[in-house]
């Protein structure tokens, strides 16, 4: 099991954000998938994913897709993933 707390930010502060859970293994493979859920429950775009986005959350446990990381334009700062480790 894990989770993810996804944010907005904008100028600093936490605009929405959200807790996805779910039941399986963090596999990377699937990472893109988790992504359309998240983005789908804060309503926003989904970011174009790298592989420096996964090799960022594997390594840090967190990840930020910037305005220039959408196709559509964003009204946030960043998008942060942070995984929460219990």
């Amino acid at each position: 099991m894990f989770k993810i707390w996804a944010k907005t930010i904008t100028k600093g502060k936490i605009i929405r954000q959200f807790v996805y859970e779910n039941e399986e293994k963090l596999t990377w493979s699937h990472f893109l998938s988790y992504l359309f859920d998240i983005c789908r429950e804060l309503d926003c775009p989904t970011p174009v994913l790298l592989k420096s986005h996964i090799v960022n959350f594997a390594k840090f446990n967190h990840v930020r897709f910037y305005p220039r990381d959408f196709v559509e334009s964003v009204d946030f700062d960043y998008l942060l993933l942070e995984q929460i480790i219990l």
